[in-house]
């Protein structure tokens, strides 16, 4: 009778173990879902600001857990952004020619993303003072496989702003 009692036992454990697995799953794949949308961005792209070109490269990491951007404005340093799946949401860190480091990360992603991702400032590491120049948020529109818009926002010396950036992917 005991080893019936706990045989239920374990029983019960092991469905409660399996449901709590199904929804974490759940919540994987919806960041998965969001991070496969940024994994098409694999390649070489181009654009321009300002008049000044602009080459995007987009590379997998770390056995495909992460996706490295590199952004090369012409005659002017590489800065380097890394998006990674935590849990339920997406975070990038943009590792900035102003020799600061946004970590930034989109809200809870429940349900099926679509072709937009927005990602919000967490926190900045390596800022002198307040007032430097820093991102303060990132919203990558994925118009279509060949066309992606960058939208990133900025505070400058307590003043706002956004920089809006088109590419198109080399062929």
């Amino acid at each position: 009778m005991l080893r019936i009692a706990r045989l239920v036992a374990c029983g019960l454990a092991a469905s409660a173990l399996a449901g709590r697995c199904d929804s974490l799953a759940a919540q994987e794949s919806s960041s998965s879902a969001g991070f496969t949308l940024l994994k098409s961005l694999v390649g070489h792209w181009k654009g321009s600001f300002g008049g000044t070109e602009i080459s995007l490269s987009y590379t997998l990491t770390a056995d495909g857990s992460a996706l490295m951007e590199e952004s090369q404005p012409k005659s002017e340093p590489v800065m380097i952004t890394m998006f990674t799946v935590d849990g339920d949401h997406l975070l990038a860190t943009h590792y900035c020619s102003a020799r600061n480091q946004p970590h930034l990360a989109t809200e809870a992603i429940t349900g099926l993303p679509t072709r937009q991702l927005t990602f919000t400032l967490e926190r900045v590491t390596g800022m002198r003072t307040p007032d430097d120049w820093h991102n303060t948020g990132l919203v990558m529109i994925l118009e279509d496989k060949n066309h992606l818009t960058q939208e990133w926002t900025y505070q400058f010396k307590g003043q706002s702003g956004k920089n809006v950036f088109h590419f198109a992917r080399e062929q």
